[in-house]
């Protein structure tokens, strides 16, 4: 099995370049940093002359956006550092800036991983790989991992999708047209095409194939349609496609800590991607992380027992659960009450690191799930 194959890595960095939600001020756990403080600490900002103070330049500073997009840096102790794009946010706007702001190494990146065709989440893919690539012709470059960047994709794109709440003949409107491959090997990006569950980052980061859909009430995304036909002679029809079929997580296993559960939108449900983490991993889970797709009107009473499974059915409990992106107010809220300091507000421009304990790890057992 691959999932026996993965390293439990010593450290374990992200940096989430996009999201809805900007977090300035609220409390966080040991191991996450505000933007404020990388930018105050890190980045050299300019003093006025006449206080002596640094000054907070909101120039500078992220921007959110309907989306996601989080970097996963792995480390195993004895070996380089790597650094794992998971999703790009929605348009080329956002990440650029974002880039810019938490002046990330983008030429040390050397893959980008789609969690699915929907372009809030691939939208900014072709800016990253320009970005990218513009950072080589820079004379001052470090060239740590020059050439082309990896693109992990399912191999399923399609031509468009879109939403038609009231049948395939109602649709109210399509999502911008995702990244066509030819336009992403121009860029240097090198295409792995994808279905099925395989490591990447030397072994340190996992990526799912299809999700098992097995919980009760998590029945897709309500009235999502597919464009079917012929791209060229512009004939076809739109058809419903609930499940999203193409949708992937990714997850990283820390030493004496358990699992990151990197979930961008949970088409699937979150039910079922922890369920699927469990029984492949067999460990327990540390945090859950992203969209949980809980936001919209017709899916609160999905709320409930999402809540209830990840707080009460699950033993141990995760550590954190940082509902982002798509989740919503009613099920953040939901959570917060449920799980108290365990649910973390992150948003743009938060970093958290996750450090291993080798001597925690000879403690763990695999965790349990109640029906």
């Amino acid at each position: 099995m691959v999932a026996d194959k993965i390293k439990k890595v010593d450290k374990l960095t992200i940096t989430f370049l996009v999201d809805n939600s900007i977090e300035w001020f609220t409390k966080l756990p040991p191991g996450f940093t505000h933007e404020i403080k990388i930018h105050l600490g890190e980045h050299s900002p300019a003093v006025n002359p006449v206080t002596g103070a640094p000054i907070l330049d909101f120039e500078k500073f992220c921007c959110g956006a309907h989306g996601f997009s989080a970097l996963i840096e792995t480390q195993v102790e004895g070996s380089e550092p790597q650094l794992t794009l998971f999703d790009t946010g929605p348009e080329s706007r956002s990440i650029a800036r974002n880039i810019a702001s938490l002046q990330i190494p983008v030429q040390r990146i050397s893959r980008v991983v789609l969690s699915h065709w929907h372009s809030d989440h691939s939208g900014g893919l072709l800016s990253f790989l320009r970005i990218r690539k513009a950072a080589f012709a820079d004379p001052d470059c470090d060239p740590v991992n020059p050439g082309l960047v990896v693109v992990d994709l399912h191999p399923d794109r399609p031509i468009a999708r879109g939403i038609a709440p009231g049948g395939p003949t109602k649709v109210i409107g399509q999502l911008a047209t995702d990244p066509r491959f030819e336009e992403i090997e121009e860029l240097d990006g090198f295409i792995e095409k994808h279905s099925k569950e395989h490591l990447v980052a030397e072994d340190t980061v996992y990526v799912s194939g299809e999700i098992p859909r097995v919980t009760p009430w998590e029945q897709g995304l309500l009235g999502a349609v597919r464009w079917v036909g012929d791209e060229e002679s512009k004939r076809g029809e739109w058809v419903e496609e609930e499940q999203i079929m193409d949708e992937r997580y990714a997850l990283v296993d820390v030493k004496g800590k358990g699992l990151v559960i990197f979930s961008a939108c949970s088409h699937a449900g979150i039910v079922n991607v922890v369920r699927d983490a469990i029984v492949n991993f067999k460990r327990p889970i540390h945090m859950v992380i992203g969209g949980l797709h809980l936001a919209t009107p017709d899916l609160v009473d999905r709320i409930e027992p999402t809540v209830q499974f990840l707080a009460d059915k699950v033993r141990p409990a995760p550590t954190y659960v940082l509902p982002m992106h798509c989740t919503g107010f009613q099920a953040k809220a939901a959570l917060e009450k449920a799980l108290g300091e365990g649910c973390v507000p992150a948003g743009t421009g938060i970093r958290v690191e996750v450090t291993g304990d080798g001597e925690v790890e000879k403690r763990i057992f695999a965790p349990t799930i109640s029906l």
